[in-house]
């Protein structure tokens, strides 16, 4: 099994390797340290303190602060409990209409504007646009990613977290507190 470099998975997360040189990473077996290599350079890229326990996009960080496992953005502004949609924290621009969606879809690639809406989120701290969806009109906010981090450091990093966790979509347990304001 083939060890790397930090120096190397540092070019590897900039894209700043051969092609070549990223498949032959890609085929080869991974490295037993490679995600403690990966979290130490996004760590000390990040202008806070809690410790990173797994990046969700190129932005955006499940951390650990404190007793609670939170979403952050790379520029410190917290999105709450991971396992609720962080979506429902962001900022949010709607395309709706067949002029909004014209600034991106040019004639026949154009969807219909009564069955599609094109979804930007942006972060509420630095204004970064953080992810954009395409879905059906009403269709609630996507929630792709919700990790089993327990299982994840326990099973597979064999480090498990000191303080394990429900593993349970939380999303509509915050939507239905809306209802009760």
């Amino acid at each position: 099994m083939a060890g790397y470099d930090e120096s190397e998975i540092e070019k590897l997360v900039d894209g700043k390797l051969p092609w070549t040189r990223v498949q032959e990473i890609m085929k080869d077996a991974k490295d037993p340290d490679r995600i403690e290599k990966w979290v130490a350079i996004l760590q000390k890229r990040v202008p806070w303190k809690e410790r990173i326990l797994l990046p969700l996009t190129p932005c955006l960080f499940i951390v650990q602060k404190g007793g609670d496992r939170i979403v952050k953005c790379r520029c410190g502004q917290e999105f709450g409990d991971y396992r609720v949609n962080w979506k429902l924290e962001a900022l949010i621009y709607v395309r709706e209409t067949a002029a909004a969606l014209q600034d991106i879809y040019r004639g026949s690639e154009q969807p219909d504007p009564s069955w599609v809406q094109i979804r930007e989120y942006s972060c509420p701290g630095c204004g970064v646009q953080l992810e954009v969806e395409a879905v059906p009109r009403g269709c609630p906010p996507d929630f792709e990613f919700l990790p089993d981090l327990d299982t994840f450091y326990r099973d597979w990093l064999e480090r498990p977290l000191p303080d394990e966790q429900e593993f349970a979509d939380k999303t509509l347990d915050v939507v239905r507190t809306w209802s009760e304001e």
